[in-house]
């Protein structure tokens, strides 16, 4: 009796000493090595895990930087000082790091642009664009639904009174977030120390975007007649500034019959 229970705890023993044996070999054998250095570059991040640098989070981010899918600076969260963190751990000369910094090019609040029809559908602004491109009369304006304010996960953006979103230039980490919310590409990433941007996107003529909003850009090349570096340019019927030429004169801001062109009333504040 005792044989006949002792003999199959000894057979499955044995199997599973076997077994055992074969999985710890095959692990050895078929082991995928992860480079060391990965870690180190997960920990140099920041860990917001935001989406702004492309991937889906820092872990993604810190294989794509090791396998060099992605370049050291590739955060825009962690700013110059990450990657310069990273670039030691890469051994790599990560260069002139400049931080930059969300901006809404688009002045049309209730007071400058006026609505030609009510939305009372969901407050979205990809929503809003489908009843014939949202109640503005400025088919190119913000909406002012605040898509791009939920998107933000650091509370950069908020709502303004007058329905326009504000960032907040210290809690903006240029994720990048609040571009791909906005439907009408009104925002983009700017150098952090330029304060004198255009606020408008409307590529219309210059008679209709006067009917449809009062501080729109019209086109009349006035600011280029002015600009002595040549960093404004008009194209499309509206006017564009070359940062890298931009020496923030404030010569076009002062020229811009309609105010589209303006300078932040902001003291810049570089964190390395």
């Amino acid at each position: 009796m005792l044989n006949d229970l002792l003999i199959p705890v000894l057979v499955l023993g044995g199997m599973g000493l076997i077994f055992g044996a074969g999985l710890a070999i095959a692990s050895k054998v078929f082991e995928v090595k992860k480079d060391e250095r990965i870690p180190l570059v997960r920990a140099a991040l920041p860990g917001a895990n935001c989406g702004g640098c492309g991937y889906p989070g820092c872990d993604a981010l810190a294989e794509a930087i090791v396998k060099g899918d992605a370049p050291a600076n590739a955060c825009p969260v962690g700013g110059p000082s990450t990657a310069v963190e990273v670039g030691e751990i890469m051994g790599e000369s990560v260069g002139n790091t400049d931080p930059q910094i969300a901006c809404v090019h688009c002045n049309g609040d209730c007071e400058h642009a006026p609505t030609r029809a009510d939305y009372y559908g969901i407050k979205n602004c990809r929503e809003a664009m489908i009843a014939s491109g949202g109640p503005k009369e400025c088919r190119f304006g913000c909406m002012g639904m605040g898509s791009c304010v939920e998107a933000c996960q650091f509370g950069a953006l908020t709502m303004g009174d007058k329905g326009l979103p504000i960032v907040d230039p210290d809690a903006c980490t240029a994720c990048g977030k609040c571009i791909a919310a906005c439907p009408k590409n009104l925002i983009n990433l700017i150098p952090y120390d330029q304060v004198i941007h255009v606020d408008c996107r409307s590529t219309a003529k210059g008679k209709i975007v006067r009917t449809a909003c009062t501080c729109g850009c019209i086109g009349c090349k006035a600011c280029t007649k002015v600009c002595e570096t040549g960093a404004i340019t008009v194209t499309d019927n509206l006017a564009h500034i070359n940062y890298d030429l931009c020496t923030q004169c404030g010569a076009c801001v002062e020229k811009c019959p309609t105010g589209a062109v303006v300078k932040e009333d902001r003291i810049v504040k570089i964190n390395s």
